[in-house]
């Protein structure tokens, strides 16, 4: 499996809760892709595209 480099940097804690309400964590699109529209999500040896989308909609692909 590829290594990826995953470091990004903090965003404001003001934009983004760490959690919505429950003990789930919760990242933002955004600081996820770096600003832009793709990022790459690792899962035991699958890896995944994040997508934002024109219409600021989110597609998870294999």
């Amino acid at each position: 499996m590829t290594n990826l480099n995953m470091n990004f940097a903090p965003s404001s804690s003001e934009h983004r809760p760490t959690t919505c309400g429950t003990e789930t964590p919760v990242h933002s699109a955004e600081d996820l892709t770096a600003g832009g529209n793709l990022a790459q999500i690792c899962l035991s040896d699958a890896v995944y595209t994040l997508r934002i989308t024109r219409q600021g909609k989110l597609i998870l692909t294999k």
